[in-house]
């Protein structure tokens, strides 16, 4: 069974927005008193938050499709709806977020790093807070928006600052279990080590993490065994410790040769270039082993590697090795800036963007595009003409008429605005007044007039009995 998962497809959807509410008023004497239609809440957010107990991806393997929930309408009297509860997802630290096309939306180092994979839907207004000095009573809503959905990529890339790298049984699990307190899976034959092991080590003053990547063969950076699936939990490091053999039991191999195909791959997986090495001749206590360690030792000195002979078995030599690497992790952070943790990609906008585009397509369409204007239509009920003449001015004073003759079109061409598999799509006509002057007095019922004061309609009144009273005199028989 699968407990470790360090890549996974997320489907994340956001919470819609409640619509908003379209009422009036009601109370003894003043039966249509005026707009009081509440705001729609707001949908809930899809969050990634870092959680440093959490190792593994193995949730989102399972339950790879994850929604916020909705807003709630808004209703009569001023009462807004309530918002969605956002959708908060812990993930390990050293996660990175990337979209389907494989580029990097955020980079997640550190407890509490927090990154929205998906936005809540604004709620829609309602009629209430449409009103204003020419529309006094809008008999119409703004429906709320849908939330964002996306499917996104998890990937885990183990925060560590030593990578242990080497061949299958070359004893990266055994030397990780007795310079920290981590309790890896240890047997003598290959791929012992299927998911990567982490352990802390403390030398002195400093404190480190380790962690052992499943054994490399020749083609593992092309995906051959195990290698291209973790040689991304390499990338962090501080330092690369080769973990070289010097007991193998295979006749073609030896170290250098297995310290050649390892570097061949670390190239073609790119990266790494810049990683300080260090070399570990394990197995010493086996006595071939001490022998070929002391022959090969000096050619690889020669070549610039800093060079420890250790067992794992006889504990012998990992007091100088961990003190090294401890020396070398301790530079290492001090040339690194501190701010150079977590790093989430932001793609403004340009400076001078108009906020919509209008181009011709290969159907002869104008086609509006735009943050605006496709929200707005998303907002609004094309059930109700009032709310779609309060569409057509909210267009008219963001410039697409006067956009749309720049570009050609004409009376009774198609406009559409969204994308090709939602947008709406209409007939245009060209200088046409839009909204108040097409549906005449809009949002201006008479029957929401403020009413008269007592005196004035008793007056009305008397003076309709005698009217009246006149007539009957008029017209009565002698």
């Amino acid at each position: 069974m699968t407990t470790f998962v360090d890549r996974v497809e997320l489907h994340a959807a956001a919470g819609n927005g409640g619509h908003g509410c379209a009422s009036v008023h009601r109370e003894k004497f003043t039966p249509l008193g005026g707009p009081d239609g509440g705001n729609g809440g707001r949908g809930g957010d899809v969050i990634l938050v870092v959680e440093q107990a959490v190792t593994t991806l193995l949730d989102y393997h399972h339950s790879p499709h994850r929604k916020a929930t909705n807003g709630q309408p808004g209703a009569g009297d001023n009462r807004s709806g309530k918002d969605g509860q956002d959708l908060v997802l812990p993930v390990p630290d050293g996660t990175v977020v990337l979209d389907k096309d494989g580029n990097v939306l955020a980079d997640l180092v550190g407890q509490g790093t927090v990154f929205v994979a998906g936005q809540g839907g604004r709620g829609g207004l309602g009629n209430r807070a449409l009103a204003s000095a020419r529309r006094k009573a809008p008999g119409f809503a703004l429906l709320g928006e849908p939330g964002e959905s996306r499917d996104i990529v998890l990937e885990l890339k183990t925060v560590a600052d030593v990578a242990l790298v080497g061949y299958p049984s070359a004893g990266k699990s055994s030397l990780i279990s007795v310079l920290s307190a981590a309790k890896p899976k240890i047997a003598d034959y290959p791929f012992t080590t299927l998911v990567p092991n982490l352990g802390v080590v403390t030398a002195g003053s400093t404190v480190y993490t380790i962690a052992d990547v499943p054994g490399l063969i020749p083609g593992a950076s092309q995906g051959k065994g195990l290698g291209l699936e973790f040689l991304r939990h390499v990338e962090r490091c501080s330092v690369l410790v080769h973990v070289l053999d010097t007991a193998t039991l295979e006749s073609e191999r030896d170290p250098v040769s297995d310290l050649d195909v390892i570097e061949a791959e670390l190239k073609q997986y790119g990266g790494l270039e810049d990683r300080p090495r260090i070399v570990v001749l394990n197995k010493i206590d086996i006595p071939d082993g001490k022998d070929l360690a002391e022959m090969i030792r000096p050619d690889l000195e020669a070549r610039g590697y800093q060079v420890f002979e250790a067992s794992a078995v006889a504990r012998t030599g990992l007091k100088e090795l961990s003190f090294a690497l401890a020396g070398i992790i301790a530079e290492a952070r001090a040339a690194k800036p501190l701010d150079e943790t977590t790093r989430i990609v932001i793609r403004p906008k340009a400076v001078d963007d108009a906020g919509f585009t209008v181009k011709l397509d290969e159907e002869g369409i104008y086609r509006v595009r735009g943050e605006k204007p496709e929200r707005w239509v998303r907002q609004t009920d094309f059930n109700n003409d009032e709310a779609v003449g309060y569409l057509a001015d909210r267009l008219n004073r963001l410039g697409v008429e006067t956009e749309l003759l720049k570009a050609g079109a004409k009376s009774g061409d198609g406009v559409a605005i969204g994308t090709d598999e939602n947008s709406v799509v209409f007939d245009w006509e060209p200088s046409m007044t839009a909204g108040a002057e097409m549906l005449g007095r809009r949002g201006e019922d008479h029957r929401l007039e403020a009413p008269r004061p007592a005196a004035t309609r008793r007056r009305d009144r008397e003076a309709e009995r005698d009217e009246a009273q006149q007539e009957y005199d008029d017209f009565k028989p002698f």
